[in-house]
């Protein structure tokens, strides 16, 4: 009985032992413990630690191991462009409507907090709402399409368009005997950015559904395309189907002719769109995404060209850019609206104040846009491929654009 009485208390004073030992090494346990009695020469904190907005404090960009791509705009800044993203979308491209924002609220404005514009010729349903407005804390707004807006004037042959759709149709042409696509197409020209809900905003960036966005976009493109004088900003340039735009260029000729005071000379970016000095058009275009949305009467040359992640400036002259551009002809034919702001910025803008943005990974389609660079790539911890980018592909018109700068 003795010896299993000195055996309890032996074994007692061991486990204490033991205790005190692994309460003094092991940093596990005790975690409130001081970190300058665990690691010699750690200093204890001031107070506990706080998570750190990455989009505002610079010092945690500063320190970060990861590559930086150029900055947008000043690092640390809490400053904002009077902006908003839009996008043309009718109920049933709810899932794809989901996905672009998602994209953009992962990789950009979940940091930014720029408001969003959704715009149908129909009513939104309350499922569309509800389900939009649950992936962003940002101002959500959507807005009804006038009808004079979406539909062709009562001046255009209805029997005559329906017969060019169907002849469109038969001849396999992408979208020709689809008349919804027609009025998006009319619309997205001419229309969008005088929607009420747009008149408060300087800048947009047009999205459209169901495009993925694969890099992290680490500073504001609104603020860079303000800061440096751009309007018009893209991310892909591809070859436009001729069938679609049989009449386009002969019109944008004619409009040339009767307005040649709008027309840069000597610093624009014709040579994008034709390599004849304008007597033809070679069917580049770009999908843009940013353009700058502000009344410029003073300007010399019209600032909407209306417009991928699109930034474009509205002017007094806009519309008689929009007569010249939105005539009897896009309703005969299938003209789409990326040619026709393509060509516009390339005649009355200056050439520098069309912007490549080549670090924004952008998906539309089957074509995609990947950074080019190793550097960007991993700064924007890309899902891309460079590869498998379509930039270069016989089908992209990216190289045109490369001859310009």
């Amino acid at each position: 009985m003795q010896r299993r009485a000195r055996f309890v208390a032996l074994a007692f004073i061991v486990s204490m032992a033991l205790l005190a030992l692994y309460r003094k090494y092991s940093p596990v346990l005790w975690i409130d413990r001081d970190p300058a009695d665990i690691f010699p020469g750690a200093e204890s904190p001031a107070e506990p630690a706080k998570f750190v907005d990455h989009a505002v404090d610079s010092a945690v960009t500063k320190a970060s191991p990861r590559p930086q791509i150029p900055l947008y705009s000043e690092s640390g800044s809490s400053r904002r462009a009077n902006a908003t993203f839009v996008m043309l979308a009718r109920n049933s491209d709810l899932e794809g409507a989901l996905l672009s924002v998602r994209g953009l609220e992962d990789r950009f404005n979940s940091r930014y907090g720029y408001p969003y514009v959704f715009l149908n010729e129909e009513e939104f349903t309350e499922d569309f709402k509800r389900r939009i407005r649950n992936l962003t804390p940002s101002r959500v707004e959507f807005g009804l399409i006038p009808k004079e807006h979406w539909y062709q004037p009562d001046w255009i042959d209805n029997d005559k368009a329906r017969t060019a759709m169907t002849r469109m149709d038969r001849m396999n042409v992408k979208y020709g005997g689809n008349l919804a696509y027609h009025n998006m197409c009319r619309y997205n020209s001419g229309f969008f950015f005088k929607h009420p809900l747009m008149q408060q905003y300087r800048w947009y960036w047009r999205v459209e559904p169901k495009v993925k966005f694969s890099c992290d976009i680490q500073n504001d493109p609104f603020l860079f395309m303000e800061d440096n004088d751009k309007i018009y900003g893209f991310t892909l340039a591809v070859y436009e189907i001729p069938a679609t735009i049989p009449t386009l260029w002969d019109t944008v000729k004619k409009f040339r002719d009767k307005h040649p005071e709008y027309i840069r000379t000597a610093d624009n970016a014709l040579a994008f769109i034709s390599q004849d000095g304008g007597r033809s058009y070679n069917r580049c275009h770009s999908l843009t995404l940013v353009h700058t949305n502000q009344f410029g009467a003073t300007s010399r040359s019209p600032r909407s060209i209306s417009g991928v992640v699109r930034l474009t400036r509205r002017s007094s002259n806009i519309s008689t850019l929009q007569a010249g551009f939105t005539t009897r002809h896009d309703s005969f034919s299938r003209w789409g609206d990326a040619p026709v702001h393509s060509i516009a910025a390339s005649l009355f803008l200056k050439k520098s104040q069309i912007h490549l943005f080549e670090d924004i990974g952008y998906q539309h389609d089957d074509w995609q846009h990947c950074p080019q660079t190793q550097q960007l790539w991993e700064a924007g911890r890309c899902m891309c491929s460079i590869k498998d980018s379509f930039d270069y592909s016989p089908d992209s018109c990216r190289k045109k654009w490369d001859m310009l700068n």
